[in-house]
């Protein structure tokens, strides 16, 4: 049998130890904990790598600490904006969305364009089409409604700021969600899901639910999900260049991993991390921030939670 894993992240970002309040701390590695638990309860089951995945990051999206579905940041209009991705190792089928509103698990959506659809990525208001059509029940805007991030909005409401839910304060981060997995048949995937950037305007969409940039998934290779500054990580299709690497160069997941979070992405100016897995069950999360909501388990009984490097 496979060596089965699943990794989780929650965010990377200038997370600064002495001013994160215990509870917090605590709220947040029992949530990334659940999410984790979740996922590999699939895989442990059998389940496929796809389906985990998918699981961890509803848990997460369901979560008000994370910048995704329930947690998702304010836009410039006040209202929320949501993107999503998914990936298949094994077959390269994806499903992407964005600028989506009143969706609970935006990365069910994804996957639902990826396995229901001739598709790869929808986006608004076609994607909404999509979504009714399915039946999807749409929650209003209260559910999605939290006080911190809606004090976040009114700091820099009616200005041309916008911020990652990391920028200028010291206990904030890059706002996105992810999940990577191996399962027992050696297949990998990768989901991401996030809430955006507070106060965008324009319809500004990040990596997160762009393929290659902020997820990828490939058997032949890794399955990857990111979580930065999306411009950068766009630019520099950063989920697709560690799997380059491994291709191409013959280099580890972990060597590709931290070559391209420790070097090649900082030479741009993009900060952020991400989360990696291969057929083998191995897994890598480097970050080149302050810190990275992350967690993850093998089947070799190998658990991490941590935030802080």
């Amino acid at each position: 049998m496979n060596t089965f894993s699943i990794a989780i992240h929650g965010g990377a970002g200038t997370l600064v130890k002495g001013m994160m309040t215990s509870a917090l701390e605590a709220a947040y590695r029992a949530h990334l904990k659940n999410a984790l638990d979740q996922g590999y309860a699939l895989l442990e089951n059998g389940g496929t790598a796809v389906d985990a995945v998918e699981k961890a990051v509803q848990v997460l999206e369901d979560s008000p600490l994370f910048n995704a579905g329930k947690g998702a940041v304010f836009t410039a209009t006040g209202s929320h904006e949501m993107d999503a991705s998914i990936m298949d190792g094994k077959t390269l089928n994806a499903g992407g969305v964005s600028l989506i509103t009143g969706v609970k698990n935006p990365v069910s959506l994804a996957k639902a364009i990826m396995e229901k659809s001739e598709h790869v990525f929808l986006a608004g208001e076609g994607a909404m089409q999509f979504a009714k059509e399915l039946d999807y029940k749409l929650e209003d805007a209260s559910y999605f409604y939290d006080e911190l991030r809606y004090k976040q909005w009114l700091e820099i409401k009616d200005t041309d700021s916008f911020q990652l839910d990391h920028a200028t304060k010291k206990d904030s981060k890059f706002g996105t969600v992810g999940a990577v997995a191996c399962d027992q048949n050696g297949n990998i995937a990768a989901a991401t899901s996030t809430g955006g950037m507070t106060n965008k305007k324009w319809g500004r969409v990040g990596d997160s639910p762009m393929i290659g940039a902020g997820n990828y998934a490939n058997n032949k290779t890794c399955a990857i999900s990111c979580t930065g500054s999306g411009e950068f990580f766009i630019r520099g299709v950063v989920a697709y260049d560690v799997a380059c690497l491994m291709e191409h160069k013959n280099m580890s997941l972990k060597e590709a991993s931290e070559e391209v979070i420790h070097k090649r992405i900082l030479e741009i100016g993009g900060d952020g991390g991400l989360i990696a897995v291969d057929t083998s069950g191995n897994i890598s999360m480097p970050f080149n921030t302050e810190g990275m909501y992350r967690a993850s388990k093998t089947s070799q009984g190998e658990e991490e939670i941590s935030i802080y490097k």
